[in-house]
């Protein structure tokens, strides 16, 4: 991992555990343009993402997103 993806990865869980409603968004808005899910994976990622904090954490490490 490069110094520049460890500082965005470190980033986007800040902004994940501060500012969870922007990151929630910011997950619906990726979810919405990837076209490797299926519509039910993309719902069950959008229910997932809600958990407060941890949601969008859990949605950048194991389900390959971006928050941008």
């Amino acid at each position: 991992m490069s110094y520049t993806s460890g500082m965005k990865l470190l980033l986007e869980i800040l902004i994940a555990i501060i500012l969870h409603p922007v990151a929630w968004i910011l997950v619906l808005i990726n979810l919405a343009g990837r076209n490797d899910l299926t519509t039910l994976q993309k719902f069950i990622w959008g229910i997932l993402s809600i958990v407060w904090g941890i949601g969008p954490i859990l949605y950048i490490l194991v389900g390959g997103g971006t928050l941008w």
